[in-house]
This record gives C-alpha cells, structure tokens and sequence, in this order.
C-alpha cells in the first residue's frame, strides 16, 4: 500500500466528478450540504485506510485554508 498522498491531477474525468459533486448538493439545505461533506469524507477516509495519508491529506487541507484566510490588518 503507497503511504503517499497524491497531489497532482489523477482523476480520469475530474470535469464530471465535479458536476456529480455539485449535482449531490442540489436542492440541500446548507445543514444537509455540511452533512453531505461530512459523509463523503468519512467514506473516503474509510476506502483509503492508511493513517499516514489520511494526515498527509488533512495536514494539506489545513494549509491551503490557512493560506486562503485574509486576515485584516489593524
């Protein structure tokens, strides 16, 4: 098992994975759409296993939302 996370493009069709993403949230309240999330990472999580990658991937996650936050200066 690779104990990589993998960062560059790897999906076969990421244009349509993006529309089934979008098409999942359709009509949801902004609760369900947060539940949703919730869910699909749980299962993601779940399908990948391995913990290092797990932490790899939210680890990247947390600094790209680090690096996104505008922070006002007095």
């Amino acid at each position: 098992m690779d104990d990589h996370l993998i960062t560059s493009p790897h999906l076969a069709a990421p244009d349509d994975f993006y529309e089934s993403l979008i098409d999942a949230h359709r009509d949801l309240t902004l609760e369900q759409s947060h539940a949703l999330n919730a869910r699909l990472v749980l299962l993601l999580a779940n399908h990948i296993g391995a913990q290092t990658v797990l932490q790899q991937a939210l680890d990247a996650a947390r600094h790209a939302a680090d690096d996104s936050t505008v922070r006002a200066t007095p």
